[in-house]
């Protein structure tokens, strides 16, 4: 079916594969500057379908509450505090079960096109606990009690959505559940987006009012995300998504994104000013709503949040977290638009107000300082492109190993099969290698692929994503997820021989230092070279220059 074909690359896929990396690297991203990863016009179709059943089913929980519900009223009832509730209940179980971010074909699932509950439910799976020696809950492979615990969780959020109204004995549980989850497998913490759901609940579990707290939670999202973009690395994102867009779809405006189509391909000024525009956008917006009384500055806020997002959904980034773009502009209006009148300064007891500088304050400004040690997630870092990833290395076939363990989904060339012919899997595939190559600190690949391996023709080059939606049933850009401690749990189930397997783990820029730090490993012998690169030098390099 034409609607499932994506873009063929304008080379061979196959002789492609069997290229030097430089060569390689070239090809790859000055397809990607004029294609994206060439997604097929039916992906974004079950995106959009599968974002008016998330609408659809949040109407239908709002319907358990006397007076709303039903679209033909929905104007009447959809900025009513108990809706929006209901609405952050329903993204948190909606994310929890691996239907949001993370998922689909623009995150390298196919088949299935998502993990989450169908790893979670199931013991032996791989996770990563906060503590690996805890008893009961430490370990890193997922037990009964585990599942027990998840499911608990998903039972606690049903039964409120289900509720008429919520009570105490309803979010309770809910606020308990999700950081004991965060013990068993910190994955399950990041997966249901706890840094904003989770923290709304407790603020609707504990405040009267809650909705200062709930403002507090939205005002941060957007500040921190704008903050985060205070650097180097966010011009490269404005390139990649400008050339991924289901909507720019214009030639001339993608060369533009380039300096120099297609030899020079570091971002341009008018790519550069974009990206300025945005990171100034996304700070306006929390700095006019917190400050407006209403009236027309409301308004202007309301009007620059809507740009905000329209561009970052219509662009439909990769990790695609849809939903979640479309749940902070209804918060904006459930919160900000209709209750003008509330302010921070009637935020609940001392201790919440604690809670939330901790959660609101001080874990996005550690983020930013020490971003090896905090998830660019509760770091509320969203899109910025300076981010930790890392780089899978698998020599021949050593990667069918993997299948000793449990999982749901399999080998992603496997998942392909079922659709495409081996020439247009590897073409799609290998779009991925120049979406790392495109961003800022993907520079630092041909620096660090020959110090990682001999020859970069004999091995298969995977992201750290698609390992993490493979063995943990859950990804969203957090590379923190599939370093060292992926890397010991894969390695204690399936054996892997020196040399078979290496993995390359860089770390974010941290906030007034100017060097990205790198590990390269070994899966049996370990360490192999530490040390750092300087963010100025990738400046000046092109995406596939060798060393």
């Amino acid at each position: 079916m034409k609607l499932l074909q994506p873009t063929p690359p304008p080379y061979d896929p196959l002789l492609w594969a069997k290229k030097p990396l430089p060569e390689r690297g070239r090809m790859v991203c000055q397809a990607w500057a004029l294609q994206g990863y060439g997604t097929p016009v039916g992906a974004y179709a079950i995106h959009a379908v599968k974002v008016l059943l998330y609408i659809g089913a949040w109407v239908f929980f709002c319907g358990f509450t006397p007076g709303l519900g039903g679209l033909a009223s929905l104007s009447s009832w959809w900025l009513a505090p108990v809706a929006f509730q209901k609405a952050i209940l329903w993204s948190m179980l909606f994310e929890g079960l691996g239907l949001g971010c993370g998922s689909g074909p623009l995150t390298g699932r196919y088949f299935p096109p998502f993990g989450g509950f169908l790893y979670f439910l199931r013991p032996g799976t791989t996770k990563l606990p906060l503590f690996p020696a805890l008893p009961l809950l430490g370990g890193t492979r997922r037990t009964w009690l585990d599942v027990a615990l998840y499911a608990a969780l998903l039972v606690a959020l049903v039964r409120a959505l289900v509720a008429p109204a919520l009570t105490w004995s309803l979010l309770g549980p809910v606020v308990v559940l999700v950081p004991l989850l965060g013990l068993v497998d910190r994955t399950l913490f990041l997966a249901v987006r706890a840094e904003h759901y989770w923290t709304m609940t407790v603020c609707f579990a504990f405040a009267a009012p809650w909705i200062a707290g709930a403002k507090a939670v939205q005002l941060a999202l957007w500040f921190w995300a704008g903050f985060s973009k205070l650097n180097h690395h966010f011009p490269a994102v404005v390139c990649v998504m400008t050339s991924n867009s289901p909507v720019l779809r214009f030639p001339w405006l993608r060369k533009r994104m380039y300096r120099r189509y297609p030899d020079d391909l570091r971002p341009s000024r008018l790519a550069e000013w974009m990206a300025h525009a945005g990171t100034a956008l996304e700070l306006g917006v929390p700095i006019i709503l917190l400050l407006s009384p209403g009236g027309p500055s409301l308004v202007v806020g309301m009007v620059f949040m809507l740009m905000l997002h329209l561009y970052i959904t219509s662009n439909v980034p990769m990790g695609v977290p849809i939903e979640w773009n479309f749940m902070v502009v209804y918060g904006a209006f459930a919160l900000f638009w209709a209750h003008p009148d509330v302010t921070l300064g009637s935020l609940g007891p001392p201790w919440l107000v604690a809670f939330l500088l901790l959660m609101l304050v001080a874990v996005p400004l550690a983020g930013n300082l020490f971003p090896d040690r905090v998830s660019f997630l509760l770091a509320m870092r969203y899109y910025a492109g300076n981010w930790a990833y890392g780089v899978w290395l698998f020599r021949g076939d050593s990667y069918r190993k993997l299948d000793k363990l449990t999982k749901s989904a399999p080998w992603v060339f496997d998942q392909l099969a079922r659709f495409y012919d081996k020439p247009t899997s590897v073409g799609l595939f290998g779009k991925v290698l120049s979406f790392r190559l495109m961003h800022l600190h993907g520079r630092a690949l041909p620096l660090l692929l020959p110090r990682a391996v001999e020859r970069f023709e004999d091995y298969e080059y995977v992201e750290g994503e698609v390992v993490a939606g493979l063995v943990l049933g859950w990804n969203f850009g957090d590379g923190h997820l599939h370093r060292e401690d992926l890397l010991r749990a894969v390695q204690a189930q399936c054996g892997f021989e020196a040399g078979e397997l290496r993995c390359i783990f860089v770390e974010s820029q941290p906030l007034g230092r100017s060097t990205l730090a790198f590990r390269i490993l070994d899966a049996k012998t370990g360490l192999l070279e530490a040390g750092t690169l300087e963010v100025g030098e990738l400046r000046q390099r092109q995406p596939w220059a060798a060393a």
